[in-house]
């Protein structure tokens, strides 16, 4: 015979014992139905249905004590009295007759009844008591008793849904509020990311790959009585990886990984954010040693007494000053290591990021051109391409890009191709999605007089020949008058990734961005709006040198921005005086950028007039044919040059890894000139 615990813990294949599960949805169901029950019976009184005749038989002998008289049924109710049951039940038991039993009886209509009541008290001089009602309704009884409870309930039942954010019918029902919503990766699970799917990144993946490698030998760091930091913080510009690096993370560690985001532990119940903070360690301290990974930590992590409702007892604070304690409290959480992602860490309170309980910032940065091309390799895996796709073009076309953009440019490409009917993924594909990403969707049905349309292409044809000229501007690509997106012209460059910019490299950059306007005014005499978006760049950028590069020859050497992100309180940290001083910088900056613009075109007139007829034949120009009406452009840029020598390196000897490398290292050489005959 089958045990009786056997009905309540059996276990299915290949899985844990199943465990009987109480829910509380149960009681619900146990009390309503208590409630019809009750509602049922709550009159033991007999009762019996008489004919008509019979009916008025017994009126005239009065042993009826009050009648109702439902109109709308033809019905009427009457209630026997005391001492008379006999006449009506007979023999019946005396205590299932009940003391009030009652009789009913169908009329022939309310009318009929009238008559015959008013001849028997006239006839018989009866004294039963009538009343008329239009009809009852069993169901608006029921709700008139027991309404109010029943919305109580469903009241009380929808705030608790709400305050344990829909987890009702889960385990532990309306009581799992305080509970943390931290999901787990335990290493039983199937590992979806490694390492191998995060492409660039070396610096950041050495980082977390030694808290990994910790975890899976800590004896290899504590025998030397070295410390696994307590915590990592992952800082970075949206889209470059953090979150996947953490996933990463996830696949590789040999041990439980808990995944939440900084919002979980935000809630509209005062106290609740601490009280899963608490809960999310106490779990992470049972399964230690584990990885607890909070994105967005500056949902909770903002600087206390920073917060927009300026309450002195916040929800986030609270919950804030719980996560502090639970990092680096009294209490010990060895075998937790903590990771968290932001892309706002100056907003972080100076207490989280301190040493114990942050120890070290793993800085995400935008990829270079060769971790680029590395991220391009992963998401072209799934891609089908043909030969025409080279992974390094596209890294050289893709400057300033994000992870997450190139893993757009990807899948925008491939969509483009699908929509032309392709069977493979072309070059093609990838510059037009990389166009389309960057300046939005062509408008080729927008409607252009002839006029605008030359202007449009002067405009263009003026920031490709001082772009050109230059030598620190950055070097053009491709150049379009086709409208796209709210641009109606677009110019397209290959800006050279360095870590420092001097002045003349601004200069010669403000100088390329106006020589959209400058060429306005000299070939067509007027200017247009079409410039607006040039003059706010170029205002914000001899902004930025005056005030924070300290690159004015009357305010040398000064910054006034703040980088502990006080933002100086509610007043400029400078005087009336300077602030009129710092206009006529920015002023005289600008005009002299422009003037220098206007003079460079002036003295070649004719091969920007040239370049301006080809854009208004062709709509579209490359880089070849801007080369083919100046000239080779006289000034190489080093990311250039570099790409040229690393392509000699291959092609000399493409077995000696070692020359690659060290045309890599080149750049980095102050001995520019000897390392390049040293290479060749």
């Amino acid at each position: 015979m089958e045990n009786k615990n056997d009905l309540f813990n059996k276990t299915p294949k290949g899985g844990k014992p199943k465990m009987f599960r109480f829910n509380l949805y149960w009681m619900y169901g146990l009390i309503f139905i208590m409630l019809v029950a009750l509602y049922m019976t709550n009159d033991s009184s007999g009762t019996k249905e008489l004919g008509w005749t019979e009916f008025q038989k017994l009126a005239r002998e009065n042993i009826f004590d009050k009648m109702t008289v439902y109109n709308k049924k033809n019905l009427v109710e009457a209630t026997v009295k005391s001492g008379h049951a006999e006449r009506v039940f007979g023999n019946m038991d005396v205590s299932k007759i009940g003391v009030s039993p009652k009789v009913y009886v169908k009329i022939p209509s309310a009318d009929k009844f009238s008559d015959f009541y008013d001849k028997a008290v006239a006839d018989n001089h009866i004294d039963t008591q009538v009343r008329f009602e239009e009809g009852d309704d069993a169901i608006w009884n029921f709700l008139v008793s027991f309404g109010p409870i029943i919305l109580l309930i469903g009241v009380w039942m929808f705030l608790m849904r709400r305050m344990s954010g829909g987890t009702g019918a889960g385990p532990g029902g309306v009581f799992s509020v305080g509970k943390a919503k931290a999901q787990l990766f335990d290493k039983d699970n199937d590992r979806k990311v490694t390492f191998r799917d995060v492409a660039g990144l070396a610096e950041a993946k050495q980082e977390v790959e030694e808290i990994v490698s910790f975890l899976k030998n800590p004896e290899k760091y504590t025998e030397l009585g070295g410390k696994i930091p307590k915590g990592a913080l992952l800082v970075g510009p949206p889209g470059t990886g953090k979150t996947l690096l953490a996933k990463a993370v996830a696949g590789e560690a040999n041990v439980p990984f808990f995944s939440l985001s900084g919002s979980d532990f935000v809630e509209m119940f005062v106290g609740v954010g601490a009280s899963r903070v608490r809960d999310l360690f106490r779990q992470a301290k049972e399964k230690s040693p584990c990885i607890v990974f909070i994105d967005e930590i500056d949902a909770v992590g903002r600087a206390r007494g920073k917060n927009a409702n300026m309450n002195s007892n916040d929800e986030r604070e609270n919950t804030l000053n719980q996560l502090l304690t639970e990092m680096d409290g009294f209490g010990s959480n060895s075998g937790v290591i903590i990771l968290a992602a932001t892309n706002r860490a100056d907003i972080l309170d100076k207490a989280l990021l301190r040493a114990g309980r942050f120890d070290r910032q793993i800085h995400v940065e935008l990829p270079d051109l060769n971790e680029r091309k590395e991220i391009f390799g992963v998401h072209l895996r799934p891609i089908k391409i043909d030969e025409s796709v080279d992974a390094e073009f596209l890294a050289r076309q893709t400057p300033g890009f994000s992870g997450a953009d190139i893993a757009n440019v990807c899948n925008e490409a491939a969509l483009i191709a699908a929509r032309n009917g392709k069977k493979f993924v072309q070059k093609e594909d990838f510059m037009n999605a990389v166009d389309r990403i960057v300046g939005g969707l062509e408008k080729r049905s927008k409607i252009m007089t002839e006029e605008e349309r030359r202007c449009i292409a002067n405009h263009e044809a003026g920031h490709a020949t001082l772009s050109w000229l230059l030598e620190h501007a950055n070097p053009l690509v491709k150049v379009t008058i086709v409208p796209r997106g709210k641009a109606l012209g677009a110019a397209w460059y290959l800006p050279e990734e360095r870590q420092i910019t001097t002045r003349e490299q601004l200069q010669d950059e403000m100088c390329a961005t106006l020589g959209g306007r400058a060429a306005e005014e000299l070939v067509l005499g007027k200017i247009s709006t079409g410039a607006s978006n040039d003059l706010e760049r170029v205002t914000k950028q001899a902004y930025a040198m005056v005030v924070y590069f300290g690159m004015s020859d009357k305010l040398p050497n000064l910054n006034y921005y703040d980088s502990t992100g006080q933002d100086w309180g509610f007043t400029k940290p400078y005087s009336e005086e300077t602030a009129k001083l710092i206009d006529t910088e920015v002023q005289k900056i600008i005009n002299e950028q422009y003037d220098r613009a206007k003079r460079i075109l002036s003295e070649n007139n004719e091969g920007h007039s040239k370049l301006a007829q080809v854009l208004l034949d062709r709509e579209v120009i490359y880089s070849e044919d801007v080369e083919h009406i100046f000239g080779k452009r006289a000034w190489i840029s080093r990311s250039q040059e570099i790409l040229e020598l690393q392509e000699k390196a291959n092609g000399k000897n493409k077995e000696n890894a070692d020359k690659e490398a060290e045309a890599i290292r080149y750049i980095r050489d102050p001995n520019y000139e000897q390392a390049k005959t040293r290479l060749f």
